[in-house]
Formats: structure tokens, C-alpha cells, sequence
């Protein structure tokens, strides 16, 4: 279960400043203060659940004294039509928080849902899915929390995490032996990932022993020829395959034996997921 950090907090707090403005002037005006209900949320379709945390904040923002009740937990499967929360108490607290709550958590059940498509796809293979930093600015925390919570892993948090050398950063050194020395150096300081583009490059870094080596684009073929010469060094690279991946390819690119495939869509691109909240059982004080 995901804990609320200080930061995830104010995210929240925020989010319901702005949806609520100044005031519900819906609510205040049509339900009376003294009437409590019951409120549930059901899933409209299969997939993953994953917020019950932040739910949870968000109703507590509101009103601390709202009950909520909760069917299953984070990472678990729901079936359409499942009932997934329950929660009691103020009528016009439940409808203030509804939109915020739901908000939060069908985006990152949809985040879980598309991760776990993609670990289903890549079952009985050696790789393992892993999301990146394409993620909603501030959401960082939550959508890879999100990714853990469909079966993925995570990627590096932030640019400190380790080194990282992409295409713009081969732009700025043009010789070998450079490239080569640079690697050398982040190895001491920290776990050392290198994009290449193509087999010349490949071929280029191999010597500087990169801790580990991100294929980016490579067509299916290239990919495999590209795994076989990196797996003739010792020690070798870990193995990681990005760009262009989809449902449709994943398994294929497993196969070629890399260790990860990074896949931005994860966070970028996952559909919302479609949840409903009724409210039942209305009645006074």
C-alpha cells in the first residue's frame, strides 16, 4: 500500500482546492447538511486496482470522519462490475470529494491495468517491464507506484538516481576514445546505462564495460544480432530494449533476450480507468 508522503499530500490538498473553489454551489444548494448516505464505487470494466491510499486521503480532506470501506486491495484484479469501495457518511462530503477521488484513482488503475498487459505478454521470457520518466509532472510518485502496482518495475526516479547517456549527451563528445573514458568515469560514481543507436555504437562502448546498455529502436533483427555481440563480453550488460514497443511486438522483442524493455506508454499514454460511484441509502441525521 502506498504511503502518503508530505509531497503526495499537498499533490492532493491541491487538487481538491482546485475542483472545489470556493464551494460545492451544487451541493450547498440541493442537499441538506443533515443527510448521510452511502456511496459506492464499481469498476465498469476488468483490470487493476491501484489508489486505495490516496482515496482515501482525499475523502480525509474533506470530511476525516467518513468511513470507507475497501473489497480488495492494490494490484488486484477486479472484474467489471465489482464493487470496490464503500463509504459512509456525509452526503455533501461524498459528492465534494467523488470527482478528486475518482479522478486519482482511474488514472492510476489505468496505468496498473496497461502495465499489467504488457508483464502478462512478456510471461515465460527473461525480461522484465520497465517504465521511465515519462511521467505527469508531480505524478511522478503515484504513476510509478502505479507501475508496481500492475507488476512492472521501476526505472530511475530522477536524473540523480544514475547515468543515463542519451543521444544529446553522444552529441556533445565525438570521439571514441572520450566516450569511452566518460563511461569509465560514471562508473565509479554511479550505476552506468548507455542509449546506442545502432551496432557501430554498440561496438564503440562495449570496451568501457557500461554497466548496462539501452538499445533504442532497433528494428527486431538488429536488436537480436545487437544482444548476441554484447553477450560475448564479459561481464556482460544488462540488456535493455526501448522505443516502438507495443502489445503487439513486446513478446517479440522478450525473445531476442534482453533483461528490461522500457516502454514510456506505461505512464504516458495508459487509458483512464471507468469507474462508477452510486450513492445509496439516503437519510437525515
Amino acid at each position: 500500500m502506498l504511503i502518503i508522503s508530505s509531497k503526495l499530500n499537498t499533490l492532493i490538498r491541491e487538487a481538491l482546492r482546485e475542483d472545489v473553489g470556493k464551494g460545492d454551489l451544487t451541493t450547498k444548494i440541493f442537499v441538506s447538511p443533515r443527510l448521510r448516505a452511502e456511496a459506492h464505487i464499481f469498476a465498469k470494466q476488468s483490470g487493476v486496482l491501484c489508489g486505495e491510499s490516496v482515496l482515501r486521503n482525499v475523502f480525509a480532506h474533506v470530511n476525516p470522519h467518513l468511513e470507507i470501506s475497501v473489497r480488495v486491495k492494490d494490484g488486484d484484479l477486479l472484474r467489471e462490475g465489482e464493487e470496490v469501495f464503500v463509504i459512509r457518511g456525509s452526503l455533501r462530503s461524498i459528492l465534494i470529494g467523488e470527482r478528486v477521488a475518482l479522478n486519482f484513482i482511474s488514472h492510476l488503475s489505468g496505468v496498473a491495468t496497461l502495465t499489467r498487459k504488457y508483464v502478462e505478454k512478456v510471461k515465460g521470457t527473461n525480461a522484465q517491464i520497465y517504465d521511465t520518466r515519462k511521467t505527469t509532472p508531480l505524478w511522478r510518485e503515484l504513476e510509478k507506484y502505479a507501475v508496481r502496482s500492475g507488476g512492472g518495475t521501476n526505472h530511475r526516479i530522477g536524473l540523480d538516481d544514475q547515468v543515463l547517456i542519451k543521444e544529446n549527451h553522444w552529441r556533445s563528445i565525438t570521439n571514441d576514445k572520450v566516450i569511452r573514458r566518460k563511461i569509465n568515469e560514471a562508473k565509479k560514481k554511479k550505476f552506468t546505462e548507455i542509449e546506442v543507436r545502432d551496432l557501430n555504437e554498440l561496438r564503440c562502448v562495449l570496451p568501457a564495460k557500461p554497466h548496462a546498455i539501452l538499445f533504442d529502436n532497433f528494428s527486431l533483427g538488429k536488436l537480436k544480432e545487437g544482444v548476441q555481440i554484447a553477450k560475448r563480453f564479459h561481464p556482460t550488460p544488462v540488456l535493455e530494449a526501448s522505443g516502438g514497443v507495443s502489445l503487439e511486438n513486446v513478446r517479440a522483442i522478450a525473445k531476442t533476450g534482453v533483461d528490461r524493455i522500457s516502454i514510456g506508454a506505461l505512464t504516458h499514454s495508459a487509458p483512464a480507468f471507468d469507474f462508477s460511484l452510486l450513492v445509496r441509502d439516503i437519510h437525515s441525521k
